[in-house]
């Protein structure tokens, strides 16, 4: 049974997870900085709802290491200043701090490496943070957008029989810092491969697409690569539709979820493509483990609904490791658990997928990212389908990015 246990916080709610097992051993902290109310609930929520699953499934089983885990929740609503005020009341109580949001990130980012925290920094935040060599303390887990885009480019050049030269690519994108990150990516994959790439912008917040996608049905390009989220993948699907353009020209970034699909509508979706970095669907053990044990006797944190969701598959996808290093570091540097042992913990990681949700993950000092494998996936009108195996490509290329944004840094701090 789970007990759960609210606290007030710096004005905000803080949810506290712990099993009603009698654990002698002290509790491990893993502390969630969210915006759950202002412009990212669409991720947080499911996000959150599998991390506090996990966490209750493993306090179900004895803990890590006889250890009970605690999930402490904080709203920062996308401010960094907020952020910092959460980081700075957690960086002693929890072992990771985890924001889930760009700007909030780094801003937080210079003070984790400063005092030696381990920050969990996937889905949003600095790409060029897979570097271990240069930030010691942050662990993207997981591919970066460089990758994404690097990984989409390869699986329509084997889609196209091992060449693109003369091939169109549009990429339709929010005008934002976001949408601008894999650009580099694909202006040098266009010189390696040949093909044509143009661009269409769209303003925010993303609900007008009408004059990016009247020029995309002129150029009739062979694919289309959306770098958006929300409900701009709904305005992005409808707008296709309404130009006459077929949904399986069109690959998206990973956040394209359910929730996306029933707006566009599950049959006029069908066909529609998005690269991933976690598998979902209520079919992945763990999901089916956490449906069992948790949902069937009424202690699931949230919807039911969601279990099927991308997003909630991704709260999983990251804490899976995060709580397996942890066992990992208490197993081979023994308790109390500091952030200099989690830190090795996390490096310990070996081809970990948490029974098949995620990609094989290792990770390593020199890469925290711990593979930059994707897989496509196409919706075929009631289900998400694999179109491959979890792959990375013109990992040279990813890297060299990488490290040109990690030698910035080093310079400016920024």
């Amino acid at each position: 049974m789970i007990i759960t246990r609210l606290k007030m916080m710096l004005g905000t709610a803080m949810l506290v997870l712990a099993s009603q097992h009698a654990l002698a051993a002290d509790p491990i902290r893993f502390a969630l900085c969210m915006d759950m109310t202002k412009s990212y609930p669409f991720i947080t929520v499911p996000y959150v709802q599998g991390v506090r699953d996990y966490a209750a499934l493993i306090n179900s089983k004895g803990g890590i290491e006889n250890h009970p885990v605690e999930i402490i929740i904080v709203e920062h609503g996308n401010e960094p200043q907020r952020g910092i005020e959460c980081y700075e009341r957690m960086k002693d109580q929890a072992i990771t701090v985890d924001f889930l949001s760009t700007p909030v990130a780094k801003g937080v980012l210079p003070r984790a490496m400063k005092d030696g925290k381990v920050m969990i920094q996937a889905i949003a935040g600095r790409g060029d943070a897979v570097d271990g060599e240069v930030f010691e303390w942050v662990f993207p887990l997981g591919a970066t957008y460089w990758g994404q885009a690097a990984n989409i480019i390869s699986h329509f050049k084997k889609q196209s029989g091992g060449s693109l030269k003369g091939k169109k690519i549009a990429f339709l994108h929010l005008d934002h810092p976001f949408s601008y990150e894999p650009l580099p990516v694909l202006q040098e994959l266009q010189k390696r491969e040949g093909f044509d790439l143009q661009l269409f912008p769209y303003p925010p917040p993303g609900s007008d697409q009408s004059s990016a996608w009247s020029q995309i049905r002129r150029v009739q390009p062979d694919l289309i690569v959306h770098w958006g989220f929300s409900q701009m993948n709904v305005v992005a699907a409808k707008e296709a539709t309404r130009n006459g353009i077929p949904m399986d020209k069109i690959v998206t970034v990973s956040f394209l979820n359910d929730v996306d699909i029933n707006n566009i509508g599950p049959g006029a979706a069908k066909g529609i493509r998005r690269s991933t970095i976690v598998a979902s669907g209520t079919d992945q053990a763990l999901v089916q483990e956490i449906g069992r044990e948790l949902y069937d006797k009424g202690k699931g944190a949230g919807d039911r609904k969601l279990l099927s969701d991308v997003y909630y598959a991704n709260g999983l996808g990251v804490y899976a490791p995060v709580f397996e290093a942890a066992r990992l570091a208490i197993r081979n540097d023994k308790a109390p658990l500091t952030a200099e042992k989690m830190r090795r913990g996390l490096t310990s990681l070996r081809n970990y997928n948490a029974n098949g949700l995620i990609p094989p993950l290792t990770v390593t000092a020199k890469d925290h990212g711990g593979s930059g494998k994707t897989r496509i996936e196409m919706w075929d009108g009631a289900k998400w389908v694999p179109q491959s195996e979890w792959f990375s490509d013109y990992d040279d290329l990813v890297w060299a990015t990488v490290k040109t944004s990690s030698s910035e840094f080093v310079k400016s701090g920024k």
